[in-house]
This record gives structure tokens, sequence and C-alpha cells, in this order.
């Protein structure tokens, strides 16, 4: 999955329906959909987003900043521009 992906901007946290920040695979795997407000990830399978609540892994504090940092310096924009390192997507979410 790429930060372009149309389907970006419809998925959504299936926990709070909101909208997921896509993260790059950090060596292993396809990357990481995260919810900061909930400090959940879900893995991207094959190319494909795993959004069941089961699938989902609540991070440490620890690894919440490191995946905040990791977002405000992805390169690809993937964010909504407002500096939160929050992505689009979701029912309702504002668009760029």
């Amino acid at each position: 999955m790429k930060a372009d992906d149309p389907l970006l901007r419809i998925l959504a946290c299936p926990l709070d329906k909101g909208p997921l920040r896509l993260l790059a695979p950090d060596g292993a795997g396809d990357g990481t959909l995260y919810n900061p407000r909930l400090r959940r990830r879900y893995p991207i399978v094959d190319g494909v987003p795993q959004l069941l609540p089961s699938s989902g892994e609540q991070v440490s504090e620890e690894e919440h900043e490191e995946l905040l940092t990791r977002a405000a310096e992805d390169p690809s924009g993937a964010g909504n521009g407002d500096g939160t390192g929050i992505g689009t997507g979701g029912p309702g979410a504002a668009t760029p």
C-alpha cells in the first residue's frame, strides 16, 4: 500500500471509526496503519490492511512517541498536513 492509495481515504479504525495513518515498513512487512488517538496499530499483510479489532495491537507510550516521530518525518505526505501525523480517511473525515 502506498501513501497516495485512494483506499486510504476510506479506511478507518474499526474501534473509533477515525482516520488512520500509513507508516512505511521498518524492515519486514508491508507497513502499518496507525491510530494515534487509541495508540493502536494494524498490520498490512501482502498489501491487505488487517482491520479487525482483534488484529490491532496496543503500543506502549515509548513506541507511540516513536511512531509519531516517524509520521512527522514521513516525506510521502500521507498525513493531513496539520502536523498531527494523522492521515485522512474514515467516515466524515476532513480532507486536506
